[in-house]
């Protein structure tokens, strides 16, 4: 990945009412990087998106754009675009004019504007669209055309607030493909916001997971499936079973009634911890050979597997298996050293 810094926020404060919405924040964007921020309504990542645009004004903080302070530069003057949920499309013009409309504020001759409109309609997939009227358009094709008038600036940010928000499940995971190619074939940073964790992972070079107003943890979409920081982030990307242990030594812990060897260390003889192990990683084998053993009590079929809810020691336990177990069953449980995880105990 490019290293050059394009963004930096440093401890970012603003204040709403005299409630802080975002608590001392600080990120770095690299450039030619697809970030985005992830997190539960309220927890201040749309707020972060508005401090990066020139929006939102910070109590305190600095906000660096290619090592120069912004702070005080308005939103009309920053190298950024921004694409809103309810696209803010114009609707007496025609699909051209909506994204001719940023080169014509510029004062661009219409030899300079028509063929930069026409090819920038090509790579949103509307070619022929330009007469068309925005009423005549479906959700998706508006949200193109969004997405063309934000790009053919060729600012060097995207900044993107839950744009597919709006859109029916199907639409929405092209429209996730898309904005990846598009992304990748502009070469230009993408900012964006969403609270669908799938979409994040599906997206991003890199995933900030926040609450509170502060940030939770960054990392790759591999990193924070797989080595949560804390239990608020284990819970809130995909399902988890967390469960209190003791980290017996180095290489392993004690939970449920029964010492597993793990790949963690680095923690104190007997340190209470959380353990984390995702509902895929589970093997149920038979109750006689099973390192833990449970009660089924709930079997929902989701497509590709079942969910089973299980109670161990007084543990409900999530597991998927292309394999249905039946409520009231008995089960053995498996778990590899690879597939447990262990954070410190985590008041988040």
């Amino acid at each position: 990945m490019n290293e050059n810094l394009i963004v930096s926020l440093k401890d970012i404060v603003v204040e709403f009412d005299g409630q802080k919405v975002l608590d001392g924040l600080s990120l770095d964007i690299h450039d030619k990087e697809f970030v985005t921020f992830l997190g539960p309504s309220g927890c201040g990542k749309t707020t972060t998106l508005r401090v990066i645009a020139g929006f939102v004004t910070p109590k305190s903080g600095n906000v660096f754009f290619d090592g120069k302070d912004i702070a005080n530069m308005p939103p009309y003057k920053r190298p950024v675009n921004t694409v809103f949920q309810k696209y803010a499309l114009f609707p007496h013009l025609n699909v051209f004019e909506n994204v001719a409309f940023g080169l014509r504020l510029k004062k661009m001759t219409e030899d300079e504007i028509r063929p930069k409109v026409l090819e920038m309609l090509e790579i949103v997939g509307l070619k022929g669209f330009e007469r068309r009227s925005i009423h005549q358009l479906s959700g998706g094709q508006q949200q193109r055309v969004a997405i063309a008038r934000s790009l053919v600036n060729q600012p060097r940010v995207l900044l993107l607030d839950e744009p597919l928000g709006a859109l029916d499940l199907k639409l929405r995971k092209e429209m996730q493909l898309e904005l990846k190619r598009l992304q990748r074939e502009m070469n230009i940073t993408f900012v964006y916001v969403t609270h669908d964790q799938e979409e994040a992972l599906t997206m991003s070079d890199t995933v900030v997971v926040m609450s509170g107003g502060k940030i939770q943890q960054i990392g790759s979409p591999q990193d924070i499936y797989n080595e949560p920081k804390n239990a608020f982030v284990a819970r809130f990307i995909g399902d988890s079973n967390i469960v209190d242990g003791v980290m017996l030594k180095d290489f392993l812990v004690n939970f449920g009634g029964h010492d597993f060897t793990c790949v963690d260390r680095g923690f104190k003889v007997n340190e209470p911890v959380q353990v984390v192990i995702r509902p895929e990683d589970v093997q149920i084998v038979p109750p006689s050979v099973g390192m833990l053993t449970g009660l089924v009590r709930e079997v929902i079929f989701k497509g590709v597997h079942f969910e089973m809810h299980v109670d161990v020691e007084g543990y409900e336990w999530i597991i998927h298996s292309t394999q249905a177990s039946q409520p009231g069953e008995l089960i053995g449980m498996n778990i590899g050293p690879d597939e447990i995880h262990i954070m410190k105990r985590s008041e988040v």
